[in-house]
């Protein structure tokens, strides 16, 4: 079963677009499609995206602007006022390849060797298998992996009382090999990417449901600035990119991981805008760059290229169009999410441009059939 993403806060304030240049990657800007998700396990977990904001550069962040972002990231991670007992709704996520989580709800109103101690909530399958658990916060669950029980008790939830764990034990992470073209179509390449569980649950299980669902196979690098970022995430088939530009997530609360090169993010426009799109901090990036990301409640990292990332094939991808309008002459995404975005725009007017041949979860090579990609 694949695990529905979440859904996005509805009333978020949408400030206006300032006009200096700053470095957060963004949403390219789309409409709005107001038809309700196709899944009716999503509908309660997502919501149509909104209009977005044009893509810039951040100049250097101004004592005001720092603190805006610290408020804005203290009303994330503390939006409602909790106390013991409050409800609390939780989403609790299994990623592993072929392993079912049995999951328990803890009662420590009993002694240990009480028949009652401990009782079975929910069976969680693999692959993005999902359980959702109306609860209370402070209320203690457990699971066993690996010979070993875990405890985890949720932290109290968003402004919708909800929260978003995965499952994962002392698992390090998530294995996904992307085979990608380089140096201009002349080459394939790989990127291994490590996706962690904990770092930003929602988005880590958000792309690896995009990984199974084959939604990156053939996307296009249509963002590539050396020493700032490497953006992609636009689906070369039409209707997928159009269905899936509807559905957003809300933002991870912050766990204060740095961004490095290599680092992988989703991009986004504003609070609980996050999509498909996603951008990967290049190698050379500036200590004073890298500080810039993260500054927005939608810029968390959730996985890492693996490797020297320097001489992987992030630095080999074709950089030559530079950045998009208005600061480059690079493909403009909104013409890329049109419907002859893959078959006219892309080919005619940026041939070299580079792509994603296919990705995979490792791990999950034979479980189920994987594409054969197309370069």
């Amino acid at each position: 079963m694949a695990g529905p993403p979440a859904a996005a806060l509805a009333g978020a304030e949408r400030r206006p677009p300032r006009r200096r240049r700053h470095s957060t990657a963004l949403h390219s800007p789309t409409p709005s499609i107001l038809t309700p998700p196709p899944n009716p396990l999503s509908r309660a977990m997502v919501s149509p995206a909104p209009r977005t904001r044009t893509q810039r550069r951040r100049g250097p962040a101004s004592p005001r602007r720092r603190a805006l972002a610290a408020v804005g990231a203290a009303l994330l991670s503390s939006a409602a006022t909790t106390t013991a007992d409050d409800p609390l709704r939780v989403m609790f996520v299994n990623q592993f390849p072929d392993r079912t989580i049995d999951l328990y709800w803890e009662n420590h109103g009993f002694p240990d060797d009480h028949p009652d101690r401990r009782r079975l909530e929910a069976k969680i399958g693999p692959r993005g298998g999902w359980h959702a658990s109306e609860t209370y916060v402070g209320h203690e669950f457990s699971y066993e992996l690996d010979g070993k029980r875990h405890y985890v008790t949720p932290p109290p939830g968003n402004v919708n009382g909800e929260q978003f764990l995965m499952l994962a034990g002392d698992h390090d992470g998530f294995r996904v090999r992307c085979e990608v073209t380089v140096n201009s179509q002349q080459y394939m390449d790989y990127l291994d990417v490590l996706v962690k569980p904990y770092w930003a649950p929602r988005a880590a299980s958000r792309f690896l449901e995009l990984v199974r669902e084959k939604y990156y196979d053939g996307v296009a690098f249509n963002r590539v600035v050396p020493q700032f970022l490497t953006q992609f995430g636009i689906a070369k088939d039409y209707g997928a990119r159009t269905k899936e530009k509807e559905l957003t997530i809300w933002d991870d609360f912050p766990k204060e991981i740095p961004f490095e090169p290599g680092t992988l993010s989703f991009a986004g426009s504003g609070h609980d805008t996050r999509t498909t799109e996603v951008f990967v901090v290049m190698p050379g990036a500036s200590r004073e760059q890298l500080e810039r990301f993260g500054t927005n409640s939608w810029e968390t990292p959730f996985a890492t290229i693996e490797g020297d990332v320097g001489t992987s094939a992030l630095s080999k991808i074709y950089a030559g169009y530079g950045d998009m309008p208005p600061w480059g002459k690079g493909p403009d995404s909104a013409n890329i999410y049109e419907a002859d975005g893959y078959t006219k725009y892309l080919p005619k007017k940026f041939p070299k441009l580079d792509y994603i041949d296919r990705c995979y979860v490792v791990d999950e090579v034979g479980i189920e059939d994987q594409s054969e990609g197309e370069f």
